[in-house]
């Protein structure tokens, strides 16, 4: 597997109901970046049970991974 700083890649939690254009938008708009792609996973919400019993859901969400074209970089908390 490669890490995210060969594959250039930053990962973000998003609106369940944002497509991969308005996510690569965002991104590009936001950290003024050039984006080369966009994947996107989604985890359902599940049963959250304990002794048997259902006693609970937990949420479920949807991440980007964003591919950043060559050169490009994203400054969070780097060497903190």
């Amino acid at each position: 597997t490669l890490s995210k700083e060969f594959a250039n890649q930053v990962v973000f939690y998003v609106h369940p109901r944002a497509n991969k254009i308005e996510i690569k938008k965002a991104v590009e708009q936001a950290f003024d970046v050039k984006v080369e792609g966009v994947n996107v996973v989604r985890k359902r919400p599940s049963a959250r049970t304990r002794f048997g019993r259902t006693v609970g859901k937990q949420s479920g969400h949807k991440k980007a991974y964003v591919t950043l074209a060559p050169g490009e970089k994203i400054e969070f908390f780097e060497g903190v």
